[in-house]
């Protein structure tokens, strides 16, 4: 038994036609493209010969603007803040004052161990007199002990009156050493004291909180009145803005370039912030990270900028612009001629009888709206600009009115490009 059609007789004929007529289009559309089209269907387009000259060989990418030194301020004794110096978001110097603490403690402990030091050194001199005394009797006892010797030699005096003159410079001799102990401690009581006195003269001195770089201030943590904690207590935080780092990662297959670049001096880094991007900051590479995230397949590098304006702020995404040296000859064509295949870029190539062909290309870059080919053309070729949309290898071309318009050396006929 037959099985009927779902679909009306009518209908069925015409989708049979439809294909039909589709496959003749587009077997003549194929026929066309290898012949060149028919003669007069030529297509419309902007052309350009390749240049060449130096150009910069550039690495852009984006990066990040980091502090210099970020420096934590804390109390270093405790006390009441008496007065804050400074407006959060002040631009402060090294050695600017931010914040007194109450000192009037601090003042007293240095009062008090200046006169702990005082009195040591009193008792200092008091010992040095002590033993000078004990010393000038010392000298008369024991030359008055030995002539009390020769006395009862000659038989004088009896052996009691020569001894008990001895035992008078023996016990004046213990004197004279317990006086250079006396002496010794009082000395080092002195070096104590004066120990003390550094210190209290210290610890006052940090009361008065200064800063120790050059920099923004931060939020203000600590307000006057507040009590704050010696080592605990944060009260502001600067930034050094002058210099500054932009941190920024480039892919690890740059990194045999920039490294071979290295060698030869160091590379000028350029950083345009958002605000200004026709003016960008200048400075240098000066680190590359010891490794490559495994992650990301990038490599970590910083520039360190003057930043003599400010222009560059700490957590800005800007545009970095690393410059490893310069390409003698490259051949440049025009950005909009290059097109995106699945075997990568190409261009289509002008050919003597106005037909085009397609070049496959490798680019090296940009440089401002031209892109540099490291290979797959040759100087003075001339390539299709805009109507490349329209073209297939084989086809033939014709230019523009608006081209011939314009000209000027740049976009010439086919003819004329050609007999140059």
């Amino acid at each position: 038994m037959s099985r009927r059609s779902s679909l009306p007789p009518a209908v069925a004929y015409l989708a049979v036609a439809a294909a039909l007529l589709l496959s003749t289009c587009a077997r003549e559309a194929a026929g066309d493209a290898k012949k060149g089209g028919k003669k007069g269907d030529s297509v419309p387009v902007t052309i350009a010969r390749v240049t060449t000259r130096n150009v910069p060989i550039e690495l852009q990418v984006m990066g990040n603007v980091e502090a210099f030194s970020t420096v934590v301020i804390k109390a270093r004794v405790t006390g009441v803040i008496e007065k804050v110096h400074f407006i959060e978001g002040d631009f402060v110097r090294k050695g600017d004052r931010l914040f007194t603490i109450d000192p009037a403690q601090f003042q007293t402990a240095l009062s008090q161990a200046e006169a702990n030091l005082n009195r040591d050194r009193a008792l200092l001199e008091q010992a040095r007199a002590n033993l000078s005394r004990d010393q000038a009797q010392l000298k008369f006892l024991t030359a008055q002990a030995a002539r009390f010797a020769n006395l009862q030699k000659e038989g004088v005096i009896s052996r009691d009156q020569a001894e008990q003159q001895q035992a008078s410079a023996d016990v004046v001799a213990q004197g004279v050493a317990a006086g250079r102990a006396a002496i010794s401690s009082a000395e080092a009581a002195v070096q104590a004291g004066e120990a003390s006195v550094k210190t209290a003269r210290i610890m006052l001195g940090y009361t008065n909180v200064v800063s120790p770089v050059e920099g923004r201030t931060g939020t203000l943590v600590a307000k006057e009145g507040n009590l704050a904690a010696a080592n605990v207590t944060e009260l502001i935080s600067i930034s050094q803005v002058q210099p500054i780092y932009v941190s920024f990662a480039v892919p690890e297959s740059q990194l045999p370039l920039i490294k071979e670049a290295m060698a030869r001096g160091r590379l000028p880094v350029q950083a345009a912030p958002p605000d200004f991007p026709d003016k960008p900051e200048s400075g240098a590479l000066t680190f590359i990270d010891s490794s490559i995230d495994v992650n990301t397949g990038t490599i970590r590098l910083k520039g360190t900028f003057a930043n003599p304006i400010r222009h560059l702020w700490p957590g800005q995404f800007v545009r970095v612009t690393v410059g490893l040296g310069t390409r003698s000859d490259a051949m440049l064509v025009p950005n909009q001629a290059v097109q995106n295949g699945q075997d990568g870029s190409f261009v289509y190539r002008v050919k003597p009888d106005q037909s085009v062909e397609m070049a496959k290309i490798v680019t090296a870059g940009r440089v401002n709206e031209d892109m540099v080919v490291a290979s797959g053309l040759a100087p003075e070729d001339t390539i299709v600009t805009e109507g490349q949309l329209r073209l297939a290898p084989g086809m033939k071309i014709r230019l523009r009115d608006d081209s011939q318009k314009k000209g000027k050396g740049k976009k010439k006929s086919v003819e004329q490009s050609k007999s140059e």
